[in-house]
């Protein structure tokens, strides 16, 4: 693979000037296409075959005028007066006249007014589901009441869902991005130059996504989570290659041949990483939940535009810089001091001597730092975790201020058989067995459909929809009904389809959790042709996990620096963060192990002692890890400042997780367990030495041919 990619990176930079402008045409084709047929994005999370998605789908053909998306008027009188009857109406009517509205229901004939008559709830149905509402529509809905004097009217319910948007919070992270380039290069064009690679890469990437977008269902998160991963990964890579570039040109390499060179070793190690981050993220597939499925893909498909990129744009536009990515004093064949030894040879001695104790304190660090993940609960956001002031949270608090918690959690029983009378009999008895559970605050009367086959029932908890006592209220009444005959009883709404999501992630998660963990294993035997690197790596990683589910568990469910971060109601952590956040560590950590080990492993092998190998490779890459570390925890943190939940403890959690594996575990643990197993470390049994295919990661087969090609054209030089 090394010398496939050394011809690779020698013809980009030879023929620079198509390949950047292929790469252009590209751009601009994917940029047409996501303009042409960008189509909207979902916050649909549900998972069929769950219970609640089941019955859904059964109340849409059943019972269509129930089966649509459902708006939820709030309105309050001023503290100490009642409603005006004629001003509520004057909002039903509002309502009625909103485009695909049904009937809005007036609440003073649904009895949803308060005891003390200063809280109205006005339900809006709409004929359409939550992802087909037109922004038309949502406007149109938001404006119901502007008209109205002296009531306080707040617009809450499923229509208020809508999907993420890509702010201007993560200019923040390119922009630290940036900086930390031009410390680490010395150079304005070579940092600039690494910067608009993978601009180009993630621009791409995003466009392809878009232009895809109009005939795949993408959550809102999806794109978001494509370019927070590609914007980082991109970054890295580009870093990587580049600085492997400089150090072929101060040892006075040609720019043509340090430019393959680079791709041939540095880009081997890019391909396996992104590989591996690829392979994870689509594994997401496996655990057969299609929105996560969508969310993996598009994030996948983006990271392997990156990692093309970085393959082939990238030595074009080194043949474009010349030595201008060289600081100043390093050009015209000027080669620094090379006596002079960074912070990555004494961290690395510093290691190795204390490496028992090191290694004590990092595990049980990191194991404390886990503690909290013990009491992880997980939960579809709410709009009880929105944005403080958005219209959705405004709407959410003043229904629980005027009728409690439970009204944001309403349940659905529908209650299905073959006719009518059974249907009917069935309907009585679940009705009386709902209002008899703990935790049921009411249950409307039983709603059939024109034929009767169906019945719907509304189910009022006592507590809010993310509560883990409304989440055993659903436990309960499903276990209840299970013994009513004649018909088949199911609870769906939000709050159910909810829970099942939740149940149905945290039921894959040690599945995926093993593949992962089994992948990482099975890829780093054949990159180090090794054992025990292969188990250490696959540990360090679980700590890393641990420990960043820990940490947002402590802050994001347990509240503790909770303000610090922009949190203003600590809850259940998103339920499929932590799938998620597996996959995407996981390719990460990677990374770094494969950039920092295949140093050391290169220095074993041309005979250094394991424990100078181990120092020799923090020595030569402990800047450059220590760099795309600080740069993607600067991208990834520039989402915790978005207002949508989900995207600030996503980027919240990536952000954690990549400055735990790099400063904790790869920079810090991996050397003082390297040093300990010393030769034992490298050790491979022959029989699987012989099976395992040859990757050559580190690019050892490309330095053999070139040394053999040197002393050729030596020999005919000679002769001459």
């Amino acid at each position: 693979m090394a010398s496939v990619l050394y011809r690779l990176g020698r013809l980009s930079f030879r023929r620079r000037g198509r390949v950047f402008a292929v790469w252009l045409v590209l751009l601009a084709l994917l940029g047409g296409a996501a303009a042409a047929f960008m189509g909207p994005t979902t916050d649909n999370f549900s998972i069929p075959g769950t219970e609640s998605q089941r019955a859904l789908d059964s109340l849409r053909e059943q019972f269509p005028q129930a089966g649509g998306v459902t708006g939820t008027i709030v309105l309050a009188a001023p503290e100490g007066r009642e409603l005006d009857k004629a001003s509520v109406a004057a909002v039903v009517r509002e309502a009625d006249g909103v485009p695909g509205v049904i009937a809005a229901i007036d609440p003073f004939k649904a009895g949803s007014v308060t005891p003390d008559g200063r809280h109205a709830l006005v339900q809006v149905p709409f004929d359409t589901a939550a992802d087909e509402v037109t922004a038309v529509q949502r406007a149109a809905y938001e404006q119901v009441g502007a008209s109205v004097r002296g009531l306080r009217v707040e617009h809450g319910g499923e229509i208020m869902k809508a999907g993420g948007e890509i702010g201007s919070t993560e200019a923040l992270g390119v922009l630290v991005a940036a900086v930390v380039l031009l410390i680490t290069f010395g150079s304005l064009v070579a940092a600039g130059m690494t910067l608009l690679n993978a601009l180009i890469g993630v621009a791409a990437g995003m466009a392809g996504l878009f232009a895809l977008s109009g005939v795949l269902e993408l959550t809102g998160t999806a794109p978001i989570l494509a370019l927070m991963l590609g914007l980082a990964v991109g970054i890295d890579y580009s870093l990587f290659i580049t600085s492997r570039y400089r150090q072929y040109l101060t040892e006075g390499m040609a720019a043509e041949e340090a430019a393959g060179r680079a791709i041939g070793t540095a880009g081997s190690a890019v391909v396996f990483a992104g590989v591996t981050v690829v392979i994870a993220l689509a594994g997401l597939s496996v655990v057969g939940i299609p929105f996560l499925s969508v969310m993996g893909l598009a994030a996948a498909g983006t990271i392997a535009l990156a990692v093309l990129v970085a393959l082939t744009l990238l030595p074009a536009m080194l043949g474009f810089a010349g030595a201008r990515v060289l600081p100043r004093g390093q050009r015209d064949g000027r080669v620094p001091s090379l006596g002079r030894e960074g912070f990555g040879y004494g961290w690395g001695r510093f290691v190795t001597r204390l490496r028992v104790p090191i290694l004590l304190v990092g595990v049980v660090g990191l194991g404390a730092l886990a503690l909290p993940a013990q009491d992880m609960r997980l939960a579809l956001p709410d709009a009880g975790t929105a944005a403080s002031g958005s219209a959705a949270r405004k709407a959410y608090d003043l229904i629980s201020e005027g009728f409690g918690p439970g009204f944001n959690g309403r349940l659905i029983a529908v209650v299905s058989g073959e006719d009518a009378q059974a249907t009917g009999t069935a309907a009585k008895q679940a009705a009386q067995l709902i209002d008899s559970t703990d935790g049921v605050l009411h249950v409307s009367p039983p709603q059939p459909n024109q034929q009767g086959t169906t019945v719907l029932m509304t189910i009022i908890p006592k507590t809010g929809p993310t509560d883990a006592a409304t989440e055993q209220i659903v436990h309960s009444i499903r276990e209840r009904a299970a013994g009513i005959r004649g018909a088949t009883i199911a609870l769906t709404g939000a709050t159910a389809i909810g829970i099942d999501v939740s149940a149905k992630l945290a039921e894959a998660m040690p599945l995926y959790l093993l593949l992962v963990a089994g992948l990482s294993i099975l890829l780093l035997m054949l990159v180090f042709r090794s054992v025990l690197v292969p188990l250490k790596a696959a540990l360090g990683f679980l700590l890393t996990v641990g420990a960043t589910f820990g940490i947002t568990v402590a802050i994001f469910q347990q509240g503790h620096l909770a303000d610090l971060f922009g949190v203003d109601v600590p809850g259940p952590l998103v339920s499929f963060l932590p799938i998620l956040l597996i996959g995407i560590l996981f390719g990460l950590a990677m990374d770094y192990e494969v950039f920092l080990v295949s140093r050391m492993r290169e220095d074993f092998v041309l005979g250094d002692s394991p424990k100078q190998a181990t120092v020799n490779g923090l020595g030569h890459n402990a800047r450059v890890v220590t760099a795309a570390a600080l740069i993607m925890t600067a991208v990834f943190g520039g989402f915790v400042f978005m207002h949508d939940p989900i995207i600030k403890s996503i980027g919240f959690a990536l952000a954690v997780g990549v400055l735990v594996d790099a400063f904790v575990v790869r920079l810090t643990l991996v050397p003082a367990a390297m040093s300990l197993l010393g030769r034992a470390a490298w050790w491979l049994p022959r029989p699987i030495d012989r099976v395992l295919p040859n990757l050559d990661i580190e690019g050892e087969s490309l330095h053999a041919n070139l040394a053999v090609r040197q002393r050729a054209d030596s020999r005919d030089a000679v002769k001459i």
